[in-house]
């Protein structure tokens, strides 16, 4: 890989998005403004009336966008009041770095049975375990499983910020767990950053050669996975699809997985982006000038990794060690994937 950086621009995503694409996001912009007004001083009754009406209008311009799937308007309504107890306490400014991180995982593992086993036909799997239980005989015991071997064992998982690497590590877990075959999804890991002295019209984003790393074969052809906590203009996964398209790798189908996303971010990606599905926890109305997700929930991945220095920024192996024994073990296997592409 090259020892340099190049200059990812990136594209007008707003020329992908329709008219009536750009109707339905003004009048949730004007919504929300409305709510806003009824933070300071609080009054909780206009805000979850507020977030009521607005909650409804989102499913209802979801319907036409087949590409975005947001937990709480496909799956079942037992399974929404998980998602809003999760959601909440990502979002609370009171959760501490520890309960971040779990909340996290439980948010990824609901994100993954949406996408790949609360869908699936009646074909079915069998595990035979072996148990601990070894007298009179050895014990075993049998679960089925769905069936899910032709969605998850083509998959390859791409990260593009370091806010992304448990999330990633959590889907590939999902995925060697589901696989009949106990499959080891390859890893691909770009050094991205957004640079912010641009804002949305104009962003450009700057990728390092030297400290990414991936091999263009394990990607063509592929179901790729990308896992980002947020998605707010959808910018950082186009960028980086499309220059892997222009390096010739053709990717079989794209699955993107966000905590929160904006709906703006989600209908430009699945615009933007050939046989692409956005996965999302949680559907957010509007972003500010800055691109920020509004309510959102801060900077994802310094709630979830710590932060970082100026002067002593840490690389995703570093990251890695932070996470210490327990995480290390129970991704031992994804570690493993992740070192010998970084190491070779």
């Amino acid at each position: 890989m090259a020892n340099d950086k190049i200059i990812l621009k990136a594209e007008d995503l707003d020329g992908y998005l329709t008219s009536e694409d750009m109707a339905d996001l003004q009048k949730l912009e004007v919504m929300f403004k409305e709510t806003m007004k009824s933070f300071d001083p609080v009054d909780e009754e206009k805000i979850i009336n507020g977030y009521d009406k607005m909650g409804h209008e989102m499913q209802e311009i979801c319907k036409k966008h087949p590409g975005i799937k947001v937990y709480s308007f496909v799956t079942e309504e037992g399974a929404h009041a998980e998602a809003s107890r999760v959601i909440s306490k990502l979002r609370d400014i009171k959760t501490n770095h520890q309960e971040f991180m779990y909340y996290s995982q439980r948010a990824y593992e609901m994100l993954f049975r949406m996408a790949y086993t609360d869908q699936h036909s009646d074909k079915k799997g069998h595990m035979i375990v072996k148990t601990p239980v070894d007298f009179p005989v050895q014990n075993y015991a049998v679960h089925k499983i769905p069936d899910i071997d032709d969605k998850i064992e083509n998959t390859a998982v791409c990260v593009m910020l370091r806010g992304a690497l448990l999330p990633s590590m959590i889907m590939s877990k999902e995925i060697e767990e589901y696989s009949s075959h106990g499959y080891k999804t390859p890893f691909a890991l770009f050094k991205i950053s957004r640079n912010d002295t641009k804002n949305e019209s104009n962003m450009e984003y700057i990728m390092d050669l030297n400290k990414s790393f991936f091999k263009l074969e394990d990607l063509d052809g592929k179901d790729l996975i990308f896992a980002d906590p947020m998605n707010a203009t959808g910018g950082s996964l186009v960028t980086v699809v499309k220059y892997l398209q222009s390096q010739g790798v053709k990717p079989k189908s794209i699955a993107f997985f966000n905590t929160i996303s904006t709906l703006k971010g989600s209908i430009r990606v699945t615009r933007a982006l050939e046989n692409c599905t956005c996965y999302t926890l949680w559907l957010d109305p509007v972003m500010n000038e800055k691109a920020y997700i509004m309510p959102g929930l801060g900077d994802a991945g310094d709630r979830l990794n710590g932060c970082d220095t100026k002067e002593a920024p840490r690389n995703m192996i570093q990251l890695i060690a932070d996470y210490g024994h327990n995480i290390s073990g129970l991704y031992k296997s994804q570690l493993y994937e992740i070192e010998k592409i970084v190491l070779g």
